[in-house]
């Protein structure tokens, strides 16, 4: 196996590692009420009973506030589509790596800002922020080993290297026509 392919496989996983991650924070979006009902049977906690006791609430009495939930739990699943780009084309398409970057990084002032305004503990909103510590890490890693990968020649390129941001050179088929600039506008003599 070549250095290539070693590194192609090594960003596959990678990348499924972070999309499996992914996919599951976004499912446990959808059953909350049944997951505060186990969690607070595991644990004895003041806030994890609140939080059960107004899922409950808002569940009988205002089941659409649970709505904005699960169109919580559909981001995260439509977010994991984008990074099918990153597996067909993870050079052209490490923007999608950058961005997931971004949005790790933008979890932490949502926490802080938004956390105290809606009454979350201070240790909460750190476990939150911790999702975008962690969900950052494979995304350096699979951002690092991309960059490796562009810089390496492409099969059948006769060792050119792409320089940063360059994008292979389209093949022409025949001579392209000189383009005429004129000061005059058309239709005028």
């Amino acid at each position: 196996m070549s250095e290539r392919s070693a590194l192609q496989r090594r960003i596959r996983a990678w990348l499924a590692l972070f999309l499996v991650c992914l996919v599951l924070s976004g499912l446990t979006a959808f059953p909350l009420v049944s997951e505060l009902h186990w969690a607070n049977a595991l644990v004895d906690n003041a806030w994890l009973r609140r939080v059960g006791d107004g899922l409950e609430r808002a569940d009988s009495e205002y089941p659409f506030l649970l709505y904005g939930t699960d169109w919580l739990a559909f981001a995260h699943l439509v977010i994991a589509v984008f990074f099918y780009g990153v597996h067909r084309d993870p050079v052209r398409n490490v923007w999608i790596v950058e961005a997931g970057m971004i949005a790790c990084a933008g979890i932490v002032p949502l926490a802080l800002i938004c956390g105290p305004i809606r009454g979350i503990p201070v240790w909460w909103s750190l476990i939150d922020i911790s999702f975008g510590v962690f969900g950052v890490i494979p995304l350096l890693i699979l951002r690092r080993m991309i960059k490796r990968l562009e810089a390496m020649p492409s099969p059948g390129e006769g060792g050119r290297h792409h320089g940063e941001g360059a994008l292979p050179r389209a093949r022409t088929t025949g001579r392209a026509r000189p383009v005429r600039l004129s000061a005059r506008p058309p239709g005028s003599s």
